[in-house]
């Protein structure tokens, strides 16, 4: 059934939408025809003659108006938001993807969103060349519109916590640059990265070892399942941006115990974010039942934060230095460097607001992609017998980089079904893309999800084919086709780049290599489709059999 009735959503009537565009340049071009021969008159308006401010300004000028981009038309009052409403609505907050995909096929390679309440308009764009020249054009200090939610807590309800320092989440501009600049350096170190080998590959076998315990006699894991991975990934996040073991792992957590609280408040922030994000923001004028929870929720997390990195502080202080054996922690290198434990604070906080949904939600869709394509499976796991022939040898780093078939199945599982569906730009500066004119300002939408699967940019993009991925030397293709360098991003790219996409890459593969080393994974039910909670992964029980192989 079309969703998107003819009468809402058809751009034109009686006349082709053809028709009309070509109507519409042939009097553009009477009027850009007046405007240069005026504009000769002044070198200011054309800039110097042949230079690239003379280029740029005939672009702008040969190029259409915005407001004859595309896209739904919205209605009086209610916009477009409409669309998103309960019960007169379309769709769902988790049918995101979906719409970016129908956007796409209705209107085209350009794209324009108006009429949200509260919200600027959305430009999405469908056209991996113009997507690499928005972001090769961008500055030292890209602006990313994201996380409104955590903007207002962290620039107005804790104002008096974050003062001038917003992290790098949800902060823009030369403030973010100052932050970034601070803490980069140790969160990209690769000596940094490898320190978290061992640790992590010990909360894995853990977590590994609990699975083995909630099998039923089916050998089954429970419907539950992806509450286990959240609480993985938060003893793995914790590890690394608190530099503790959280005990998410325990069996018969208490509901006062502090471990148990930090899952809750995860699953609340997985749940409901999207909410506050995605529908109409009535908590930016008043406190909805809603936004009073996230504001408890996000406070509670910086608690945990100042806690542990107040005892990673008295540690510090209370070690000698001499008696140091390898290489220091990630907290422990930004406080020695720092001198301030809330720039700690923030780092760690923003590492595990990213991290709770992106990586549990990642590893929930290669695990059902894994346990839906036993062919990839057996290639994944005859790779880690060749590298592993002991199931008890400990990784490392080199075995890791040798693992370039499991690497190449994370890529294409990150193309098809790209865990975060789209990366955007607010745009800096007056732009022409697709032939239009956009003023600065503009929420500019990449939306990878599509992108990715779209056959102008990769060549058979409905087949799932990791060997896409991989050199000749290491099994794939001589001509593996076109693979557009920007189609598939999924940690962003440039100065705005996932800060901590090293560690997430580093937890998915020592659970995969972990996992499919010793277990054949299984999904015997009904097929799930995928939906956006905050990110996209399947929707329904993650059932997975799980054998010891």
């Amino acid at each position: 059934m079309n969703k998107f009735p003819s009468k809402v959503w058809q751009v034109t009537t009686s006349t082709s939408s053809t028709t009309v565009v070509n109507l519409r340049r042939k009097v553009a071009t009477l009027s850009r025809k007046n405007s240069t021969e005026a504009a000769a008159a002044c070198p200011h308006l054309l800039g110097t003659e042949g230079g690239e401010g003379a280029s740029s300004t005939r672009e702008w000028q040969n190029a259409l108006p915005y407001n004859e981009i595309p896209g739904p038309k919205p209605l009086p009052i209610l916009g477009n938001t409409w669309r998103l409403m309960p019960i007169i609505g379309q769709y769902t907050i988790s049918d995101v993807a979906k719409i970016s995909s129908l956007l796409h096929e209705r209107y085209g390679r350009i794209v324009r969103f108006s009429g949200l309440i509260g919200r600027p308009d959305l430009l999405f764009i469908y056209d991996a060349d113009e997507i690499e020249k928005c972001y090769r054009s961008e500055g030292p200090t890209p602006f990313r519109p994201s996380m409104p939610s955590l903007v207002k807590y962290k620039s107005e309800v804790r104002k008096d916590f974050f003062g001038e320092l917003g992290g790098v989440v949800g902060v823009h501009g030369e403030p973010w640059r100052q932050f970034r600049s601070r803490v980069q350096k140790p969160v990209l170190q690769l000596s940094t990265v490898r320190r978290y080998l061992q640790p992590l590959e010990v909360i894995t076998e853990d977590f590994l070892s609990r699975c083995e315990q909630l099998l039923d006699e089916k050998q089954e894991l429970p419907e539950d399942f992806d509450n286990e991975i959240h609480k993985w990934s938060l003893e793995c996040i914790g590890r690394v941006a608190l530099d503790t073991r959280l005990g998410c792992l325990e069996s018969n957590l208490r509901p006062d115990s502090e471990p148990q609280q930090i899952i809750d408040a995860a699953k609340f922030a997985l749940r409901n974010v999207a909410t506050l994000e995605l529908k109409a923001p009535f908590w930016r004028y008043f406190p909805t039942p809603i936004w009073t929870r996230y504001v408890k929720n996000m406070d509670f997390f910086v608690g945990v934060c100042m806690k542990y990195i107040e005892s990673a502080t008295h540690r510090l202080k209370n070690e000698d230095p001499s008696q140091r054996v390898g290489e220091p922690s990630l907290v422990e290198k930004v406080i020695m460097s720092e001198k301030d434990e809330k720039i700690a604070t923030i780092m760690a906080l923003d590492l595990i607001l990213v991290g709770i949904d992106t990586i549990s939600m990642a590893v929930c869709s290669m695990l059902y992609q894994l346990a839906t394509r036993p062919m990839e499976q057996e290639k994944v796991h005859q790779e880690l017998k060749r590298l592993l022939p002991d199931e008890k040898t400990p990784l490392t780093i080199p075995l890791l980089d040798q693992m370039h078939y499991l690497k190449a199945f994370i890529k294409e599982v990150f193309r098809m079904y790209s865990t975060v569906i789209g990366n955007g730009r607010t745009l800096q500066e007056d732009s022409v893309i697709c032939g239009y004119q956009v003023p600065k300002g503009i929420q500019a939408v990449f939306p990878t999800i599509v992108t990715g699967n779209m056959e102008e940019y990769v060549t058979d993009a409905a087949t799932f084919k990791p060997e896409r991925w991989l050199k000749p030397q290491h099994g794939g293709d001589s001509d593996p086709g076109k693979l557009h360098p920007f189609a598939s991003l999924p940690y962003g790219y440039g100065a705005r780049m996932c800060l901590g996409r090293r560690f997430a890459d580093l937890e998915m593969q020592i659970l995969l290599a972990k996992l499919l080393r010793n277990y054949r994974l299984e999904y015997n039910h009904k097929p799930l489709d995928y939906a956006v909670t905050f990110m996209y992964a399947p929707e329904g029980p993650l059932r997975f059999k799980m054998t010891r192989i």
